[in-house]
Order: C-alpha cells, then structure tokens, then sequence
C-alpha cells in the first residue's frame, strides 16, 4: 500500500479530470521513492517502464548535445539542459518509455534538490486502463495533451534553430 495521499496528485495534469476515488486507484499503485540532491534518476538511452510523479522537489531534464556516431574516446558526450521541473506543478516524466517502440529513456533526468517520487510501473499503469476504462480514457486523454504540448514545443524549437543556422550560413 502506498503513503501517498489523493491530494498530493489533485494538481497532476496527467490526472486532471478525476474525482478523488479514481486518484486513490493511482495513488495505491504508486511506489514511494525518495532520491537524494546530485542523484541521476535515469540516463539517456537506459531501460525505461515507469512513469515519474515528482511529488517534491526538484529535476533537470538533459539530453546529449550531439549524437553518438562513434564509440571513439574523443566523443562529445556534453548534456544541454532542456527543463527544469518542479514537484509544485505536478510534474510527470518518464512516460515516453512506455509507449516507444525502443523503450528507452529519452532524456537523462537528475535530482537538483531532494526529491520525492511517485512512481508508476508499466504493468500498473496499463492495468488501470484495462481495469477501469472510464478512468483510462481520461488519463490517456491527458497524456496525450501532455505529449502534444511537448511536441509544439518541440517544433518552435527546431524552427527556431534552423533558423538560427541558416542566418549563420548566410553570412
């Protein structure tokens, strides 16, 4: 049984739109892990299959600034970071492993304060949505939200590089 309570998830936007009997289901499959300040919670490229609720504290999300085109010891292995989340705004990472056909962590995300998860398996997460259909619809709807926003993002991002780049050339 889980020690987080359905009010420390009201604020999730991945649970948004669930009444607090459906947020209990959730909080009683989440699994309490604390991480302390300077700990990588996951690498790049590491095995994936659960999703982070940040429930305190704070993270850095970082990606390799090139990619790896050679196992050669002169390799760039430099992290930009992208973002920095907060476990006061409901943060939810890690889900992008569950649904990608490689199964990998996208991004390396280490602890910049102590943190508090909660953190829900893949098997847990799809055992809600086979078990409970109207509560799975709900959270797949935000999910996807979730993943949509990041990918406008993403593509302001992208054009605004491209553009950057050609304006370099240019000269």
């Amino acid at each position: 049984m889980s020690n987080i309570k359905t009010g420390e998830v009201a604020n999730f936007e991945l649970l948004t739109g669930l009444a607090a009997k459906e947020r209990e289901t959730v909080c009683s499959l989440l699994k309490e892990k604390y991480y302390p300040e300077g700990k990588v919670i996951f690498n790049e490229g590491d095995q994936g299959g659960e999703i982070f609720f940040l429930l305190a504290g704070e993270v850095e999300i970082s990606q390799a600034l090139t990619l790896p085109m050679s196992k050669a010891a002169d390799y760039d292995s430099r992290d930009k970071s992208i973002i920095r989340l907060s476990g006061e705004n409901g943060a939810v990472f890690g889900e992008v492993s569950i649904f990608s056909n490689e199964d990998k962590r996208t991004a390396t995300v280490t602890a910049l304060t102590d943190c508090r998860m909660g953190i829900l398996t893949e098997k847990d997460f799809f055992q809600i949505l086979v078990s409970n259909k109207q509560v799975g619809y709900k959270i797949l709807l935000n999910l996807i939200r979730i993943v949509c926003d990041r990918l406008v993002t993403a593509n302001k991002n992208v054009l605004k590089l491209t553009t950057a780049l050609s304006l370099i050339l240019e000269k």
